[in-house]
């Protein structure tokens, strides 16, 4: 039976890093001499993690699901362990696959953890092998996936419940979707202005939309890198200028700010729509995710506070 004292929930490089890196550094970095350097790698950005934390919010247990359609990175702390809660993890991590359409789950699992993985359906193969200077033997575990999502066009309806996205279309429509459900607020976490996206016509009408739409609407931007914003989306500078009480920009002066690979764009509303690498357009989001929405702005509005007006937009008066 699952111990009642925790939670499971999905979890994003962007804003949940810090947390996912203090389990696995003391499951294995401390507990397993896992060389630290071999712990992270360029997955971490574009997986979809899963975190476990306590009554209190203390991460306890972390899980992730990679591109590659692989699971690893499964670490419990020591006072969590036989308590349900790698059990969570795993089928919390199974049944995003299954949603994602995955029909085929592989990992590379410790040879003692095998009875663990057999038990959730997962099947041994090969030969055991030496990864990181413990012994492994890979698994597999084919599942019946749901109905696959629809991913929307750039005329779909923006108010669809759910958005996946690998391209350019499929994230604009995503923003949009974000953007038309918002009442009075708006936060954007971008790189460079993202010209494909915030610089497009649609997006620069529906931001204009909302700016109009209501007293007291608050649209505020970190820009990561403003030195060449102003050039790549022109069209949002504009509109910028022209409705500057309601648009608001900083970039970011703190290293750990500074170091975010993602975008992501959230409202007052629960919608929010986020990519872990922000030159991709792989990502995702949702019109009602009001959790994931309410971290998405508590780590803007953290980061916010950090920030500066930026000395290049204000040359563009903003």
């Amino acid at each position: 039976m699952i111990d009642p004292g925790f939670t499971v929930e999905p979890a994003t490089w962007l804003a949940d890093a810090a947390d996912l890196r203090a389990v696995r550094t003391e499951v294995f970095v401390v507990e397993q001499a896992v060389p630290a350097e071999e712990e992270w790698d360029e997955h971490d950005a574009r997986s979809h993690h899963v975190i476990a934390r306590d009554v209190a919010g203390r991460p306890i247990g972390t899980g992730r699901l990679t591109p590659m359609r692989t699971i690893g990175r499964m670490a419990v702390v020591r006072d969590w362990r036989g308590k349900g809660v790698g059990e969570a993890i795993l089928r919390t991590l199974i049944e995003r696959a299954r949603e994602l359409h995955i029909e085929r789950i592989e990992l590379h699992s410790q040879v003692h953890a095998i009875p663990f993985y057999e038990r959730a359906g997962f099947v041994a193969h090969g030969d055991t092998y030496d990864e990181c200077g413990i012994a492994h033997r890979d698994m597999v575990l084919e599942i019946a996936p749901t109905a696959a999502p629809v991913r929307p066009s750039p005329l779909a309806d923006t108010t669809a419940a759910t958005w996946i996205t690998s391209t350019r279309d499929e994230a604009r429509a995503a923003v949009l979707g974000v953007i038309g459900a918002a009442r009075r607020e708006l936060a954007i976490l971008t790189r460079d202005l993202d010209a494909d996206l915030l610089g497009h016509a649609d997006v620069i009408e529906a931001l204009k939309q909302v700016a109009l739409g209501a007293p007291n609407v608050r649209i505020r931007i970190l820009v990561l890198e403003p030195a060449r914003a102003g050039s790549l989306a022109p069209r949002l500078v504009a509109l910028a200028q022209r409705l500057s009480s309601v648009f608001a920009f900083r970039t970011p002066v703190e290293e750990i700010d500074r170091q975010h690979a993602g975008a992501f764009i959230a409202n007052d509303h629960g919608g929010c729509y986020e990519r872990p690498l922000a030159s991709r357009f792989d990502g995702e989001g949702s019109a009602h995710a009001p959790a994931r929405a309410a971290q998405l702005l508590g780590l803007f509005n953290e980061t916010w506070e950090r920030s500066e007006p930026s000395a290049d937009l204000r040359r563009l008066e903003i």
